[in-house]
């Protein structure tokens, strides 16, 4: 008897589960095309700026650099002026943000000793809540955002957060095979779905043998600014943490000269600029 019943169930369960997929599906609201004329009379608010005027809210980012060449030290350095609302560089941040920097690569000594350096410059006003920490050494088994589990466990801390700052793609989005473009999708996916969500995000990576971003190209289709940073070629490492800011890619109107190539160095308590020349948007 029990054999009998066994099979029944195992008939009537996917039956059931093809029926709940199916309502599931229906359940959803219809997509609806708008006219022309309709879509231009909705009522969008612009989008204001972050970091004026490379980094627009509700945008994707990437600043991609070689090993060792500063792009931590930059992204930090971004996230810190976001959340205090102060200028840095030939950039301006208009008002306070809140800021989660997420870091998958550094020891969590090395993380607060960087972090020590880098804020000295922007005073000790960031509130607590300003600028936030998570590092994926203070977190058993990692983060993996490449998966959807590693995506739900970030998302309830994302909840009142204006910038998301993702350092670096290769420790916290791991996948089977970089150059992969199918492999980025399901990661794209969770980014505009949260450009939805009013969240802005910079991707922090690393550049290949070829000096372009590591990978797929397929990363920078929906991405609005594209940051490279490269060395001089008058370079010497007794320089320390010196480069030249590349604009490859940037969606948002610009105007003025704050669009521009810089030598930087970068010093244990911030950041000197040593010289730059501003660049029209055709060249970014």
């Amino acid at each position: 008897m029990l054999p009998v019943i066994s099979n029944l169930l195992n008939r009537i369960l996917p039956a059931r589960e093809t029926i709940a997929a199916r309502t599931s599906i229906l359940a959803r609201p219809p997509m609806q095309a708008v006219g022309i004329n309709d879509f231009l009379n909705l009522d969008i608010p612009p989008r204001e700026m972050l970091l004026n005027p490379i980094l627009p809210e509700r945008s994707l980012a990437m600043l991609y650099a070689p090993r060792g060449l500063g792009k931590s030290w930059l992204a930090i350095s971004i996230g810190l002026a976001v959340a205090r609302g102060a200028p840095l560089l030939r950039w301006s941040a208009p008002r306070q943000r809140n800021v989660l920097y997420v870091d998958g690569e550094m020891p969590l000594v090395s993380l607060q000793e960087r972090l020590k350096a880098i804020s000295v410059p922007f005073g000790t006003d960031i509130s607590n809540d300003r600028f936030r920490i998570l590092a994926a050494d203070q977190i058993e088994g990692g983060i993996n955002l490449s998966s959807e589990d590693g995506q739900r466990s970030l998302e309830p801390l994302l909840e009142d957060v204006d910038l998301v700052i993702l350092d670096n793609l290769s420790t916290l989005a791991s996948t089977t095979s970089e150059s992969a473009s199918d492999a980025w999708v399901p990661i794209q996916n969770w980014l505009l779905k949260l450009r939805r969500r009013g969240v802005a995000v910079l991707l922090v990576h690393h550049a290949g043998t070829n000096g372009r971003q590591r990978g797929t190209s397929r990363r920078e289709d929906a991405l609005d600014t594209v940051i490279a940073l490269r060395r001089p070629e008058d370079y010497s490492p007794e320089q320390g943490a010196r480069f030249k800011i590349h604009f490859e890619k940037l969606r948002n109107r610009v105007e003025g000269d704050g669009v521009f190539r810089s030598r930087l160095v970068l010093r244990a308590l911030g950041m000197v600029s040593v010289g730059h020349r501003a660049i029209s948007s055709s060249h970014c």
